[in-house]
């Protein structure tokens, strides 16, 4: 077999294994942990509000390394990234609008999967040599389940799946300068990879200082343009709103660029849109959470349900406001270019600016994604073999955006979806293995003196 042929059976491989088996996994799981969580995302989304952006500017109870904000932020920098701006449309474009609805479906369901990993992720936290708390699946998988292989498992394979996703980022960043202002990629490259080790080796405490500066920012310049096209299509809103609810239950048919959808396929891409972008049940977020302060691991699982909320419900959906209110999904040609759609519909209301805003916001999102991926992948590093490690594994993923942008192992990004389904199956076992745990945690915390119900005798005191 030619390596032509041998790389189309790996896609073909990868593009069914990412199809109905593990979008089944990921649904049946959120939905068996909202059900054992009793609803709580439904039932609690006020005070869930109000323990996280509401106490922003508190000091945090308990102990850790960050603030549960840095935590946010953190997890938020690698969550948003460069699928925000151009997954959403492709979603619209294959799935048609209705996969907005089911994305917004799964984004609800998944905060179950994505709290419960978090609580885990504090609940079996560690301190390193230098004291700072670390965990995640690998310290869940070993210390709660006994499965000291298991954790291995998921730390090499997401230590090494990180390199080609590295790759990628700086791939990504490159091609996007050069199209914008003709940077050669190996200087894009190599301003990137000095960017990313001025934050990296500064260690967890700098990341997420960076990270809960860069991260508000870039939403906010983001969605606050992607706002701006909204009010100027306010008369659209309730338009666009009704082709996303009717759309998600009927086929929709073809319709200038778009080529039509059956209900199974808008399903998939909402769904598949939804959980990707917030990577619940992959593991990678609960590291971030692992790091903070916290009296309870419950408490620091609300947060992760509002990092859901920020990258899904709000990023997310504004970009596809702005592809569906604008129109320009139904452009002749649309079908053959979904990813330059968000920057066809910024440029149609901001000229040139339009332009530079996504570019922008593409270069804020893919920087912090890296500089979280690196601290990930040396975390991974950190568990296997010990701090030196983690440096060694740092200084090898900054190598690998240069290497990423001149374009270098584009034959490995084949195999990257296979590399994640091998971490996000195993922590997807673990998770539901030790949903009971997750079950008793969350009781605990809402039946104590000391937490939910004394938050509630205090807000009470302050309103009354």
């Amino acid at each position: 077999m030619s390596m032509d042929g041998f790389i189309k059976k790996v896609e073909a491989f990868s593009d069914w294994l990412w199809g109905i088996p593990l979008i089944s996994i990921l649904v049946i799981s959120g939905v068996y942990l909202t059900v054992t969580l009793k609803f709580f995302q439904f039932r609690y989304p006020i005070y869930i509000l109000k323990q996280t952006m509401g106490s922003v500017f508190k000091k945090p109870k308990g102990k850790g390394t960050l603030t549960p904000f840095q935590a946010l932020t953190s997890e938020l920098s690698c969550t948003i990234g460069a699928a925000n701006i151009v997954g959403v449309p492709a979603a619209i474009m294959f799935g048609g609008p209705g996969a907005i609805f089911w994305m917004w479906v799964i984004a609800f369901i998944g905060m179950s999967l994505k709290f419960s990993e978090s609580v885990l992720a504090i609940r079996y936290r560690e301190r390193n040599e230098k004291g700072e708390y670390v965990g995640g699946p690998m310290y869940y998988m070993t210390k709660g389940l006994n499965m000291k292989w298991l954790g291995i498992w998921f730390s090499l394979a997401l230590m090494i799946e990180l390199i080609p996703s590295m790759m990628i980022q700086g791939n990504s960043i490159a091609s996007t300068v050069f199209e914008t202002v003709k940077i050669p990629p190996i200087y894009t490259g190599i301003i990137a990879a000095i960017i990313i080790s001025l934050v990296v080796f500064g260690g967890i405490q700098r990341i997420g200082r960076v990270t809960e500066l860069v991260v508000p920012f870039m939403a906010i310049f983001y969605v606050g343009s992607a706002m701006l096209i909204m009010f100027m299509n306010i008369s659209h809103l309730p338009g666009v709103l009704k082709l996303i609810v009717t759309s998600a239950f009927q086929p929709m048919s073809a319709i200038g660029g778009f080529t039509g959808a059956a209900i199974a396929e808008t399903i998939r891409w909402g769904f598949a849109r939804g959980l990707y972008s917030n990577e619940a049940g992959l593991g990678t977020t609960p590291i971030a959470h692992a790091a903070a302060t916290t009296d309870h691991p419950v408490r620091q699982g609300f947060w992760s349900v509002i990092g859901i909320v920020v990258d899904t419900l709000i990023i997310c959906t504004a970009t596809a406001f702005v592809v569906l209110s604008s129109g320009v999904w139904t452009d002749k040609g649309a079908a053959a270019n979904p990813s330059g759609l968000t920057t066809i519909a910024f440029t149609q209301y901001f000229g040139k600016t339009g332009s530079y805003i996504v570019t922008i916001a593409l270069i804020f999102f893919v920087l912090s994604t890296m500089v979280v991926l690196v601290f990930y992948g040396a975390k991974q590093a950190e568990f296997l073999f010990g701090l030196k490690a983690a440096r060694v594994m740092e200084v090898v993923y900054v190598a690998a955006i240069i290497l990423g942008a001149i374009g270098a192992a584009q034959i490995i990004w084949s195999f990257l979806d296979i590399a994640l389904a091998a971490i996000l199956i195993p922590n997807v076992i673990a998770v539901l293995l030790l949903s009971k745990e997750v079950k008793e945690l969350k009781e605990e915390f809402f039946t104590s003196e000391k937490y939910y119900l004394k938050d509630v005798e205090e807000e009470k005191r302050k309103t009354g």
